[in-house]
Formats: C-alpha cells, structure tokens, sequence
C-alpha cells in the first residue's frame, strides 16, 4: 500500500484504488469523470510556432458500451456487499443492457473503492453535468448515505452558450457527500469579498473606527412582561446563554431586556469576538459574565444607545467582514471562454477545470498536510492546486498522455528554487526499462506508441484516430522558420529494411525534413544502412543532421529528447502552465 506522500499513477483507477491506496487513507476526493456524453476528448498541443496546433490526439474516449468489462463491473458491485447493489439491479432491469447502465455500472464499482479509501473525516465531491447526474446521486446515496449528502453545487462555468431547441446549458454540478458527520468544514477560509456597494449597503453608518451597521445585542431569553413580535429583531452571529451566564436576563445601564422575553447576548465566540480581541479589546474573550463583556464593550465605544427603541445596538465594523459565505452557486471562476483562457492557465484540455474552482473545494474540505486524490486527474488541476495550499496528493489517469501532460504542468508551475526541486512525487505505471515497455506494447499498442513519443518530446500525430496514422505517428518541430521531422514508433519483435524505407517514402510524401524511427527491437545491419543511405539535412548555420534516423527505446530512456539529433530543436510541445510566483501563497492562487 502507498505511503502518504504525493504520488501521480498511470492505469485504470479501479485497480490502482484497489492495489495502491490503503483504507481511510484519503481525506479529500474530487472527481470528474467522463459524462457518458458520447464525446471524444482530445488534448491540444502548441503548434511549432508557439500558438494552438491544429494537431489533436485522442485522449480518451468517454463512450461506454455494455460488454465484458461492464458486466464484471456489475458483478463486483453485486459481490461488494455494499447498498450500491440494490441500486443497481432495479436500475439495470429499468435502463437494459446500454451504454447508460455501462458507464453506471463502472462508476459504482469505483465508488465503492473511493468509500474505502476515504478518511471517516472525509469528503467527496464528485464534479458531474445532467446527462447522468440523476443515476449517481442515488448510487451515492447507496454507497455513502442518503444522509451524508451535504449540497449539490451548481458551478455557472460560461457566461453563455446557444443550445438547438432547448436552454443554453452553462452548469455543471458537484454532489457533495461525506463519510460521516464529523468532517472537515473550512468555510470562513473560502469567503468571496464583498464589493464596495454592497459594503455601503450592508454597512450604513460610519464613526471615527470605520464604516458599521448596528446588530442586536439580545436573543430570545426567559423574563416576565410581553413577548414582542421577534420579527422586530436580528440575531445574526450571537452567542446563546451559557457558562456563567446566569443572569443574562437582568438589566443592565436602564434596560430591562427580561420584560420582553429577551436576554443579553454580547458576543463571546465566532469571527466578531475574533476580531474584538484581536483588534479592539484584548483579553476580550476571556471575559465570562456577560454583563461584564457589555461594559468592556461600552467602554471601548462599541455599543450604540438608542434615542428611540427599547435596546442598544452592537456596533458591527465592514472591516470584520470577512466576506460572503460560500454558497451552493458558484459563478466564479467563469468558463475559461472568458476567464481562464486570458490569464494563460488554459492548457488546452477539454475538461479541464479552473485552479480557482478546485482551490474552493481543497480549503473547504482539507487541512494544509492532508491528501487529496483525483481518480480521473485528466491535466492535472487537482494535483496543481493542491501542491499550491500545501497539501499531499495523488492523481490517477489511464492515459500515458495526461500523465506526460501533468508531469510537465508541474515542472512549468513549481520549477526549482535555488537549486531545490519546489516538487517531488512518483510516478508509477509508467515504464521505466525495457521489460516495461515491452509489457507496455504487448498491452496497448497506442498507449505505447504515445509513451515512446514522450520519451523524445514528441507531438503525436494529426489523424488522433487508431489505425489512421498516415504511415507516422508523430512530430517534432525545429529550427526557424519552422521545419518538421516525422516520427514512427514501432512496438513489435520483429523489424526490417522496410520499415525504414516506408518512413523514408512518408516523410517525402508529407514535405518533412527528417524521418525517425523510434524501435522497442534494436535495428538490423541493412537498416542501418538503409537510413545511411537517405543522406543529410543541411540547416543554415548548423551541423548536418541524416535524414533518417533510428533511435531505440533503450536509448530514448537513456537520453529522453537528448536522443535525437535536430537543429535548433524547438520548444516543449505541451502548452506551458504559468510559473507559481509563490508557492506557499495562498492568495496567489485566486478564487
């Protein structure tokens, strides 16, 4: 089992949750997996001159179908033991054997992990749209308890959209559940300022402390006389009667709160004592009797006595304000059409998700040391804003793409400071020798091929369609302007002459400069001689460069992008994450 540390895992979440990660080892969960959506997402790359490549590469594909791993996935809800099945088996007989009840039966199964894994502190949120919502709240349900949902989060994520023939759908939403009643709740640290208007207007009167409103210094209490109407009064932020308490119903400098059913209530906790202590009355929280707290507060000129009504008023300073409470409505931050985008976070993922939204949820529902897991981590925004705020991480993802993605995503953000790394994780899945590339190949040819084009910096290739490479698999770019160089990865046992004749033929045929033939099997003798036999490219101003090379994977792994011989190599082609100007700066990171 993982140790608590900050680990980043390639493959299938389901078994890395069941292989890897310990029982109530987790104490946040964020999730946001495929839709159902009969979408095909793909991960955009910068193009040789810096901007957005027209190139796209599949990524995943969030289209399920019922079929073997569907069916397993059925039967290990049913044999879990958990509430989840009874769910399920009323579910599968009302939706059939469909794609619906497919992606419904691989997230139970997962949901049951993601349950275990879970501290009893713990919180889950899991990100979601409407074409499914409905099923996994009630899976939820099953799995956590109808009675520790807490919110659905509606998340406005544009501004606007143009929907054919129905409502323009601009929200996303988030079930929020946890695993008992006891859990983490940090809202006072996820406030949203308020504006200088609705300062003026939540805060009308002024003396020479500050801008204030006047808030009621008394609570429902015992006493003889008339019960007002309670709706004449507020009682926001009050303490009620306790320890030392006794005669909160006595008068006090002429009132008699008691003949009208009132007691006293000066403050004694909560963020306004806070502030009174901190920045007014020292010691003021240690002040028990309340009769005393309310002679403290008239003499530091906290208590405003009316010319008329019954009782004087506690003066409640805007600069205590710590803002607005979160609510189940988010507006900010906005789509990244009109947000994200202009502020250079966008990365080019489909899915990806503001920093500020996901920095919400990890303060809400975690403590600086506390780790926090992303089974469906895609481009890395969990893992990024939780290495901001200081928190242990694991992220997950069964693409070889995401992980590369996220790899360099971290590098860009928390370079290293003084010769120090800002980030140290591990990566696991990923291979390492040639043993695991081999496993690699055999698995998933196209999981390898994209893993051995990272190995080098490459871009993978512009079809982004299985079985639809156009003789090469990829790209990289060099020199200025810019020239290209194709590449293609072949996984299998066997090689021969012909695979270096056929890249020789595809880079002519596509007006590339240099042809590389990235090979897990080292080349024979003729190939060698075959690539020798293309010659050289000159560049202007550097060396020449032949125009066919084979580079093997054990070289690749040995060297990474040192392997290949280019001109003027240019940049990473990954979008570039902006630098962290302080990476234990909360408030760098905004909401």
């Amino acid at each position: 089992m993982t140790h608590l540390s900050d680990h980043l895992y390639y493959g299938d979440n389901l078994q890395v949750l069941r292989d890897s990660i310990a029982n109530e080892s987790v104490d946040l969960i964020y999730l946001d997996p495929p839709f159902n959506s009969n979408a095909t997402y793909n991960v955009l790359f910068q193009g040789p001159a810096g901007g957005e490549s027209a190139a796209q590469v599949e990524a995943f594909s969030d289209t399920w179908h019922w079929g073997e791993s569907a069916e397993a996935a059925y039967d290990a809800v049913l044999g879990s033991g958990s509430a989840a099945a009874e769910m399920l088996r009323p579910m599968r007989a009302f939706l059939g054997e469909n794609d619906m009840m497919a992606y419904l039966a691989m997230m139970a199964v997962r949901l049951v992990e993601l349950h275990r894994v879970l501290k009893p502190t713990g919180s889950l949120y899991l990100h979601c749209d409407s074409t499914a919502s409905h099923y996994l709240k009630i899976l939820l349900d099953a799995v956590f308890g109808a009675k520790h949902y807490r919110n659905e989060v509606i998340w406005k994520r544009a501004t606007s959209h143009n929907n054919a023939k129905r409502f323009g759908r601009i929200t996303d939403r988030l079930l929020f559940y946890t695993k008992s009643d006891n859990y983490c709740w940090n809202a006072d640290d996820v406030r949203e300022p308020r504006s200088e208007e609705e300062l003026r207007k939540a805060y009308p009167l002024r003396d020479g402390q500050g801008r204030y409103r006047s808030d009621n210094l008394t609570a429902p209490g015992k006493g003889g006389g008339e019960l007002r109407r309670e709706g004449r009064y507020r009682s926001a932020d009050l303490t009620a009667p306790g320890k030392g308490e006794g005669t909160s119903g006595d008068p006090w400098r002429g009132y008699d709160v008691a003949s009208r059913g009132r007691s006293w209530a000066a403050p004694k906790s909560g963020t306004y004592a806070d502030y009174i202590d901190a920045h007014i009355i020292p010691g003021y929280k240690s002040i028990e009797g309340v009769h005393d707290r309310l002679d403290a507060l008239d003499e530091a000129g906290l208590i405003s006595h009316p010319q008329k009504g019954f009782w004087p008023g506690l003066k409640r300073y805007a600069e205590a304000d710590l803002g607005k409470p979160i609510q189940d409505l988010i507006l900010h931050p906005i789509g990244f059409t009109n947000y994200s985008s202009q502020r250079g976070e966008y990365l080019g993922y489909p899915t990806q998700k503001p920093l500020g939204l996901l920095k919400k949820f990890i303060l809400v529902s975690s403590n600086p040391g506390d780790v926090v897991l992303d089974p469906f981590c895609g481009c890395g925004t969990t893992v990024h804003a939780a290495q901001k705020l200081g928190r242990r991480w694991i992220g997950i993802d069964i693409t070889h793409l995401a992980v590369r993605l996220i790899e360099r995503r971290l590098q860009h953000a928390f370079p290293p400071k003084n010769g120090m790394p800002q980030v140290q994780y591990a990566t696991h899945g990923v291979p390492k020798d040639l043993e695991g590339a081999q496993r690699l190949a055999d698995d998933d040819k196209y999981e390898f091929e994209k893993w051995a084009l990272s190995l080098i910096g490459a871009t993978p290739g512009t079809q982004g369609k299985k079985g639809a490479d156009g003789g090469f698999d990829g790209n990289l770019y060099f020199g200025k302007p810019a020239q290209r160089a194709v590449v293609s990865v072949k996984g299998g046992r066997h090689v021969g002459v012909g695979m270096v004749r056929e890249l020789d033929s595809v880079r002519r045929r596509v007006g590339a400069e240099v042809g590389i033939l990235l090979t897990l099997t080292p080349p024979t003798k003729p190939m060698t001689s075959e690539a020798a036999a293309a010659g050289l490219f000159k560049h202007e101003r550097f060396a020449p460069v032949p125009r066919v090379q084979i580079i093997t994977i054990e070289t690749a792994l040995a060297q990474r992008e040192g392997a290949v011989t280019l001109p003027a190599r240019l940049s990473d082609p990954f979008k570039k994450a902006p630098e962290e100007e302080d990476p234990t700066a909360q408030g760098a990171l905004e909401l």
